[in-house]
């Protein structure tokens, strides 16, 4: 006969993994598996086991330096997300409208999600190839230009594994793609060419909170025939102010709505 005192199995592994989860994002200092162990009072091949499958589901993640754990991309996102204005598209609206007027090329913003980069405003350009809906679509971040950006000045860590492959342009060596990040911090905007599909191009700059965390980012795509290399510069120029005037609204926003 089962003894009722004893949870089954199932539950008892979930509840052993919330204690994990709850010391590494309520602990003061960080934790390595064994250091952790020994806080929740596991064996260390149970705290082992079940970290594992927390990193898989992307709650936990390893300090590439000294691997302690943090949290994971979903809690980042989450944590993210909650900071987020809600009122953010319509405090961009028009500063996304005059950059697709300048340009003549469709504007977005976008922010980072465990997807990738999900655009939640846009502004329509003027012409009618390259026009394209990109409400509620997500790219990867390695081949986006804005996702690039928010890679680049650490709003998210490159995922491990395999990076998904979408033309023979993209970039999935990841020596190539640490060299493009790099450069991409170096100018302050990043370029996809080719590289979500063949032919469209797209330039995008990071966007900051109040905290000066990326949380955000401006963008535009088009056609690779019509936004030529000398076009380059100056877009990626305008976008870089363009989110310096968001940023500044952010900011009053927010100290606005902490005085009310």
């Amino acid at each position: 006969m089962m003894d009722v005192l004893t949870p089954p199995t199932g539950t008892q592994a979930i509840d052993r993994a919330a204690r994990i989860l709850t010391h590494v994002l309520e602990g003061d200092t960080r934790f390595t598996v064994g250091a952790l162990s020994d806080a929740v009072n596991l064996p260390k091949s149970t705290t082992s086991r079940l970290v594992g499958a927390l990193e898989r589901h992307g709650l936990l993640a390893r300090d590439p330096e000294d691997g302690s754990l943090l949290p994971g991309p979903a809690i980042d996102a989450y944590a993210r997300r909650a900071r987020l204005d809600p009122s953010l598209p319509d405090l961009a609206k028009d500063l996304l409208e005059g950059v697709a007027t300048v340009t003549g090329e469709t504007t977005t913003l976008s922010i980072p999600t465990p997807r990738g980069v999900e655009q939640i405003a846009q502004a329509e350009g003027a012409y009618l190839l390259g026009s394209t809906n990109w409400m509620g679509r997500s790219v990867p971040f390695h081949a986006s230009a804005v996702g690039k950006a928010m890679l680049a000045f650490g709003a998210v860590q490159l995922p491990a594994g395999p990076l998904e492959q979408l033309t023979p342009q993209t970039l999935t060596i990841r020596a190539d793609l640490v060299r493009d990040l790099e450069t991409t911090r170096t100018r302050g905007y990043g370029l996809s060419i080719d590289e979500i599909e063949p032919g469209l191009i797209a330039i995008g700059a990071p966007v900051r909170g109040a905290d000066r965390r990326v949380i955000a980012g401006i963008a535009i795509a088009g056609p690779t025939a019509r936004i030529t290399p000398d076009r380059h510069t100056a877009i990626g120029d305008l976008l870089v102010r363009t989110a310096g005037e968001l940023e500044a609204r952010i900011s009053s926003h927010h100290h606005e709505e902490g005085a009310a």
